[in-house]
């Protein structure tokens, strides 16, 4: 295994997300990490009147201290809500038609587990953006589940046979190259370039959900972004 890649779950994350998918051989989704309530694993924005509204899963109320593959959805969420949500929002854009059937396929999912809904959604938001990286969670890796922060990725990463381990831009203050040379593992991090695209006429808003992405523009053109409009460093 060359090059490998270790991210929570998110429900329908911004671009980089998915850049950072396509540029590893091995995505490992954490699901025995701590549920963060000011997070984005269970919310994101979408673009409403030219502005950008917060869409989200409700959840079930439980303790603070649960995992993402402890906590569960509302018993009383309502899916077709949700649908109506992002239909009244992208009705009138260009790549409606060809999106929404994933937006459906992806909300009237039934299980109520958070994790596994969310490991649905991104399953099936790669398979239509064409992203091929194996999926592996992180829970089914045989390490010291214990371990915290950078040692528990080195573990990982020793686990599958990494040699290259590949992070969000914004992680560079968490991680030492010298640690990871010292495993025999190559620290990159990506950083995705701007990428605009016409918002039915308002002023573009950049770094929305995924769903912002299908809903405007082609699938070449976003695979192509996919692979080209971000760099390694």
């Amino acid at each position: 295994m060359s090059s490998v890649a270790i991210m929570q779950p998110y429900f329908f994350p911004y671009i980089g997300y998915f850049q950072l998918m396509a540029a590893v051989d091995l995505f490992i989704v954490y699901d025995n990490i701590k549920y963060t309530k000011k997070g984005w694993i269970n919310r994101n924005r979408l673009l409403l009147g030219g502005k950008d509204v917060m869409f989200s899963l409700p959840l079930k109320s439980d303790s603070d201290h649960l995992d993402v593959c402890q906590r569960e959805l509302a018993v009383d969420f309502k899916r077709d809500k949700l649908l109506n949500q992002f239909i009244g929002a992208y009705r009138s854009a260009p790549r409606f038609s060809q999106t929404l059937p994933l937006l459906e396929e992806i909300v009237r999912y039934e299980d109520a587990n958070l994790f596994r809904f969310l490991q649905h959604a991104i399953a099936k938001t790669c398979q239509h953006l064409g992203i091929e990286t194996e999926i592996r969670v992180s829970s089914d890796i045989a390490i010291d589940h214990d371990l915290k922060n950078q040692d528990k990725v080195l573990a990982l990463c020793e686990a599958v046979g990494a040699s290259t381990y590949v992070n969000a831009i914004g992680g560079m203050a968490l991680y030492s190259k010298e640690d990871f040379q010292k495993k025999g593992v190559a620290l990159k991090f990506i950083r995705s370039k701007p990428f605009e695209y016409p918002q039915l006429g308002d002023p573009f808003v950049p770094w929305l959900s995924i769903v912002d992405v299908m809903m405007f523009n082609p699938l070449p053109a976003i695979r192509s972004c996919l692979s080209h409009n971000c760099e390694l460093i």
